[in-house]
């Protein structure tokens, strides 16, 4: 397990490098050219001469070469300078560690909610199989996988804050504005999970020491849930790890949706107005968490399953 860790360890560094020079090609390349567009909002929508664009541009480095741009950004990120927004100013680090708890709260609630009902109600469906509880559960999943989150997120707006006004449709700093997002956010990840959680719990109902646990009289419910699971979660976390990043990457759009002031506000109008610094940023911040998730999961595994020795070979 530690010759494991410290391979992924080492692997981290190659894996953040690569993801910066995919993210910094794919925005260079993006049609536009934030020196015009910067111009244009300046100047309320008229068009620039060719001799600003060509100062401004000069000015920002972008008439620089590739290389020089990308060693200059990645130098500059290492220290923790992220540079500046073309359309702000503002320091984009400190942009993103204001708006990142905001995100963080949101994409973790929505996690919360996603494995506690989830899991339960996998393991619900796996125990009662072919039962009405097994089939409502498996429709419920088949919703939550069908229904984007970005379509999940006005409906449950219109019935709940519109309809029942039970909850505030925008707004943040209290539990109320918090609820709709994050189911929004989870449902997708809560269908997934169950979906999982069934299958795998299934698998491992007839095992030998399930058998061997109902022989020393322990009740159903005891061999379910303390032996059955432990032993059928780790698909589950391998999936739980892959969609926090998902989950991270969807706040984006639902932030935008319910006016939920994270990060997703920030980088959605960074894209729309070619802020490369904005948007390289926010990859790079997203790919480290991203990865040390990953490294979590990985730690996790010894943890459900003593039995595992990562880079071993038994005969």
């Amino acid at each position: 397990m530690g010759n494991h860790l410290t391979r992924r360890l080492i692997t981290l560094p190659f894996l953040l490098v690569g993801i910066s020079i995919i993210s910094f090609l794919l925005l260079n390349f993006a049609p536009g050219d934030a020196a015009e567009i910067r111009l244009l909002r300046q100047n309320g929508g008229v068009a620039p001469s060719e001799e600003a664009v060509m100062e401004l541009r000069q000015e920002l480095g972008l008439n620089d070469a590739l290389p020089i741009r990308y060693a200059r950004w990645v130098s500059s990120a290492v220290r923790g300078d992220l540079g500046e927004s073309y359309r702000t100013g503002a320091s984009i680090a400190s942009e993103l560690t204001r708006r990142l708890p905001a995100t963080l709260l949101l994409a973790a609630t929505a996690l919360a909610l996603a494995v506690a009902a989830s899991i339960p109600l996998g393991v619900l469906a796996a125990v009662r199989r072919g039962s009405w509880v097994d089939t409502i559960c498996r429709i419920l999943a088949l919703v939550g996988a069908a229904v984007p989150s970005y379509v999940m997120a006005p409906a449950l707006m219109l019935l709940f804050a519109v309809k029942l006004d039970w909850l505030p449709a925008i707004g943040y700093g209290s539990f109320s504005a918090l609820v709709l997002p994050a189911l929004a956010l989870s449902f997708g990840t809560m269908a997934q999970l169950m979906r999982l959680t069934r299958a795998s719990v299934l698998e491992v109902l007839d095992q030998d020491y399930m058998r061997t646990a109902r022989a020393k009289g322990l009740t159903e419910t005891v061999v379910v849930w303390r032996h059955g699971l432990k032993n059928a979660l780790l698909p589950v976390v391998t999936v739980l790890g892959t969609n926090t990043g998902y989950l991270l990457g969807g706040a984006v759009i639902i932030e935008t949706i319910f006016g939920w002031p994270g990060v997703g506000q920030f980088v959605v109008t960074g894209i729309s107005q070619r802020d490369y610094p904005v948007v390289q940023g926010f990859v790079l911040y997203m790919a480290v968490i991203f990865l040390l998730v990953n490294l979590a999961v990985d730690i996790s595994y010894r943890w459900l399953d003593p039995r595992l020795h990562f880079g071993r070979r038994h005969h």
